[in-house]
């Protein structure tokens, strides 16, 4: 490709977005790379489910069953709760989280539905397919050093 903010985020089968990241930052930055392949990843995965990161990590707090209130959500996601509240009540519209109120004070308990438990089981099978088609493109030893690298790269103090 002619450029490398086209590198992550063209794909033959989705249109194009216009580029977030600046070339000229790109082209000195690593960082700015792994940024740019990372949200590209993201919104790839969720034009393809049709399912916002949000929305993906909320239904991910409340696998196996649990039952939490909003604001634990949010603590534990890190999330504004405004967000949080925003992204349940629209899982509530779609029938993926059901809210019943606490036995005791104000709190809304909400837990995954039925039809919930299914669409997370999507959101879980396309990503390991994802994660499997990256598999494939790399061999072992790329694999291991790319890991290697990345964990190098986090651990860093800035």
């Amino acid at each position: 490709m002619a450029s490398a903010a086209r590198c992550y985020g063209i794909h033959p089968m989705i249109p194009a977005e216009p580029k977030v990241i600046p070339e000229n930052i790109l082209k000195d930055s690593v960082l700015a790379h792994i940024a740019a392949a990372y949200f590209s990843i993201g919104k790839r995965l969720e034009r393809k489910t049709r399912c916002s990161a949000t929305r993906g990590f909320i239904l991910s707090t409340l696998r196996g069953g649990a039952t939490l209130n909003q604001n634990q959500i949010a603590k534990l996601l890190g999330f504004d709760r405004t967000v949080v509240h925003r992204a349940i009540k629209s899982c509530v519209q779609d029938g993926l989280i059901s809210e019943k109120k606490a036995a005791s004070g104000r709190a809304i308990l909400v837990s995954l539905t039925a039809k919930g438990n299914k669409y997370r089981d999507h959101l879980i099978k396309t990503r390991l397919a994802a994660d499997e088609k990256v598999r494939r493109a790399l061999s072992e030893e790329e694999r291991a050093t790319f890991i290697r690298l990345l964990r190098l790269v986090a651990e860093l103090e800035f």
